[in-house]
């Protein structure tokens, strides 16, 4: 192995672990801060664009997680297969009508929100 290589592979052992140590910390942030909340308290934020829906198939948290490392390439796979979006407006007049409960996480400057599945208390 060259001198240059094993300095280069070390040095990606350790950028590794320092990106799996913020995702981590993340994790556990986006985890303590995930809340619910009813639509019309998130009116002002989907007001300005801020309110991003994630599809129920996905783990709220992971998506924030995501998000917070900066991951377009896996940001623009969910976008693509309509797992991510921005709120639709007929989809917030629905929320609004019925001042639905939603989880929702900051994931600055977004708030993440996902419906809460039937059967788990509001």
């Amino acid at each position: 192995m060259a001198e240059g290589e094993g300095r280069e592979q070390m040095g990606n052992g350790v950028k590794d672990s320092v990106m799996e140590e913020r995702e981590n910390v993340l994790r556990q942030e986006y985890h303590q801060q995930t809340a619910r909340i009813h639509w019309h308290e998130l009116q002002t934020y989907y007001a300005h664009g801020s309110v991003v829906a994630v599809s129920a198939q996905l783990n709220l948290v992971d998506v924030a997680v995501q998000l917070g490392m900066d991951n377009a390439e896996r940001f623009e796979q969910w976008i693509a297969a309509g797992e991510v979006s921005a709120v639709a407006d007929e989809q917030a007049l629905i929320w609004y009508e019925a001042n639905t409960c939603l989880w929702a996480v900051v994931a600055a400057p977004w708030v993440l929100v996902q419906e809460i599945p039937d059967g788990d208390p509001a």
